[in-house]
């Protein structure tokens, strides 16, 4: 591992998002947008250094853009699979996904990954 590449951090946003329920049922890509802002103005909270902030959204969230700080990524189909893919690509570098859904954990954990839960970005 690179330990000198910056952490690349890749949030599920469905599954960050849908982690409290808060109305977000009712406005998906608006609670997306509310996720990307504070990370973009919060970053990952216990994680110092260099880092990219990738946010993996799909369905009705499709379409947000990104902005300073957080890279946007409109899934082309599953943001699971779009999720795993972009942890292989990783290559060296350290990679933390931030999602609750068990199997995503198991296969970006396989990959050499860490895990965190969706607290590590919104607390509820």
């Amino acid at each position: 591992m690179d330990e000198n590449a910056p952490l690349l951090v890749i949030v599920d946003a469905a599954n960050v998002v849908g982690s409290v329920p808060d109305g977000w049922w009712r406005d998906r890509r608006g609670a997306a947008e509310r996720l990307r802002d504070r990370l973009a103005a919060d970053g990952v909270p216990g994680h110092s250094g260099p880092m990219d902030i990738v946010l993996v959204v799909e369905g009705a969230a499709r379409g947000v853009e990104s902005v300073p700080g957080v890279r946007v990524e409109s899934a082309p189909g599953s943001g699971d699979d779009h999720m795993v893919t972009l942890v292989a690509r990783a290559g060296d570098r350290p990679v933390l996904v931030i999602t609750a859904d068990r199997e995503l954990r198991h296969r970006v954990g396989e990959l050499g990954a860490a895990v965190a839960g969706p607290r590590t970005v919104r607390p509820t």
